[in-house]
């Protein structure tokens, strides 16, 4: 089992690249992939996609890629000259400005600053080079990810089974107490009858006929014996190498419906109270359940 929130790193150098890859997951419902790379390898943006996805199944993954020249590679500086002279022609026209005042200079320092003046040439690396690089540094930055996620998974599972174990603990509890419900109820209604001065024997049949009808409006067997399937397919699904989390969360719902039927029907103070416990777990299973993939 797999948790939906992970961090992974991977890092590849080729001749002329060094890849470096940083993967962070966290909750959502459906996949969803983000790549964060430069733009002139947005081509290689549907190949990571569709590789990350053969990963994981539910949860949104960042992908932030960035790219290094090696020191082998043939970069050099390059300054885009048509953007300094650009702005050294609308310095010019400042100055020129009639009573302006100004006498502005561009410097050395102003061009370093100005936006995408000084760029590297990577002439000698295309799309296929950097497929070269990336593609490893992914695969191994996937690698750890899915260890972190497995492991937390691991953590995932145990807090689980100990939150089931309790609420199989509480139904077995509410199957054992409830045949006493009918016996209270028939002997608090006893009790009344005699109050009133009517004489009437325990074996009475109208007695009998309304502590019937009483029981069977308070019957909970069918909801502990479908909490029982419920509890053994949940046990299953945990130990399911493929992604169960929608399958998991789908159970807290049926299993939260038995609980309210079963609190529905108690007719009884210590019966309500242990269904408010199991209802209390269910809920943090189900939080649990959220970041499980």
């Amino acid at each position: 089992m797999y948790s939906m929130t992970g961090f992974g790193r991977g890092e590849h150098a080729t001749s002329s690249l060094i890849a470096r890859v940083e993967l962070s997951s966290i909750n959502r419902k459906q996949a969803e992939v983000l790549v964060q790379m430069p733009r002139a390898y947005s081509e290689l943006e549907a190949d990571l996609r569709k590789l990350a996805l053969e990963k994981i199944s539910r949860g949104r993954l960042t992908m932030n890629i960035q790219l290094e020249c090696s020191a082998e590679s043939s970069s050099k500086l390059q300054i885009d000259t048509e953007k300094v002279l650009s702005l050294q022609s609308e310095i010019q026209r400042l100055n020129a400005i009639a009573d302006s005042g100004l006498n502005l200079e561009l410097t050395a320092a102003d061009i370093i600053r100005f936006p995408d003046v000084i760029m590297m040439s990577d002439r000698s690396v295309d799309i296929e080079a950097a497929r070269e690089a990336i593609l490893p540094a992914l695969q191994a930055g996937l690698d750890s990810l899915m260890k972190m996620r497995g492991d937390e998974g691991l953590h995932l599972k145990e807090d689980i089974l100990k939150r089931l174990s309790i609420l199989e603990a509480e139904a077995t509890f509410m199957e054992s107490h409830a045949p006493s419900v009918v016996t209270k109820h028939r002997d608090h209604l006893h009790k009344r009858l005699c109050e009133t001065g009517l004489d009437i024997d325990l074996s009475d049949e109208r007695l009998l006929k309304e502590i019937g009808i009483f029981a069977e409006k308070c019957d909970i067997a069918e909801e502990i014996t479908r909490l029982g399937s419920h509890f053994l397919k949940f046990r299953e699904y945990l130990d399911l190498s493929e992604p169960a989390g929608r399958s998991l969360d789908f159970l807290c719902q049926e299993l939260n419906r038995e609980f309210n039927t079963i609190g529905s029907k108690a007719n009884d103070a210590v019966l309500a109270q242990h269904v408010v416990n199991a209802k209390t777990e269910l809920e943090k299973i189900r939080e649990q359940i959220q970041n499980v993939e």
